[in-house]
């Protein structure tokens, strides 16, 4: 099952999301999550692993991570 990595600015409301597909994409996410969470500088923001079929439904179970704006990666 595919899976999202999402960070989330408390105060800014600003996210982004890193899908991983595939049928181990929800164990890569997890890892990734780990890996992130372990150099995270800032404790207001919040690095959380999803699990889901899609982004779409991602976006709609856990819609208050999406309301401010996304983050432009580089």
């Amino acid at each position: 099952m595919p899976g999202f990595v999402v960070e989330y600015h408390r105060r800014s409301g600003e996210w982004s999301v890193q899908e991983f597909p595939g049928p181990d994409g929800h164990r890569d996410a997890l890892l990734e999550r780990l890996k992130r969470e372990d150099a995270r500088v800032d404790d207001d923001v919040e690095i959380v692993s999803l699990n889901s079929d899609s982004f779409e439904t991602v976006r709609r179970t856990h819609a208050r991570y999406f309301a401010g704006h996304e983050l432009q990666r580089s």
